[in-house]
């Protein structure tokens, strides 16, 4: 019979995972409380939340929510974050740029997005999509590039005609002007 403690964790974990579209498991092995802070503060920053959590119980909470997760997913020491879909991408980012998975003290182990398992490979490729606001800058340039290249077009007669008028100025012309 599992313990009270251990039940209690399992359904705070359940209840705090319940709407969760995104997750990222890590391995974390040798880091330092310095490091681990650190880690910590930076995810703090993306608004995202690292826990440590029981390989069984994680497993537990995972298989609840309808995950059958391989055996070496969830082995040694682990850590996840999880949240919205933006949460697993920023967390990824911030585990793939840390100086501490740079050292082989952080690695991916899997995770989930929108309801699909995730592998070690696929969940460190989280780091690579962009984010928001990076998303948004590329929808805002897809818009207004067909717009400019319609103001230039629409310009461009109206250009010509100033050219070709300076250009006569320039020379001296003075067929427009009469002398009298």
């Amino acid at each position: 019979m599992p313990n009270l403690v251990n039940k209690m964790i399992v359904r705070e974990l359940t209840d705090s995972m319940s709407d969760a579209e995104g997750l990222v498991i890590v391995s974390m092995a040798g880091l330092s409380v310095v490091e681990s802070e650190n880690l910590r503060n930076t995810l703090a920053e993306k608004g995202c939340s690292l826990h440590m959590v029981r390989s069984r119980l994680a497993r537990i909470v995972l298989g609840e929510k309808g995950f059958d997760l391989p055996k070496d997913m969830l082995m040694g020491n682990i850590a996840m974050v999880w949240g919205g879909p933006e949460d697993a991408i920023n967390a990824a980012k911030v585990f793939d740029k840390s100086d501490v998975k740079k050292a082989g003290k952080v690695a991916f182990r899997g995770g989930v997005l929108e309801g699909n398992l995730l592998g070690a490979d696929e969940a460190s490729q989280l780091a690579k999509l962009p984010g928001r606001d990076e998303l948004r800058a590329q929808m805002v340039g897809v818009i207004a590039a067909p717009l400019q290249q319609l103001v230039g077009l629409l310009a461009a007669p109206q250009g010509a005609l100033a050219r070709v008028i300076q250009a006569h100025v320039d020379a001296g012309d003075s067929a427009g002007t009469e002398e009298g």
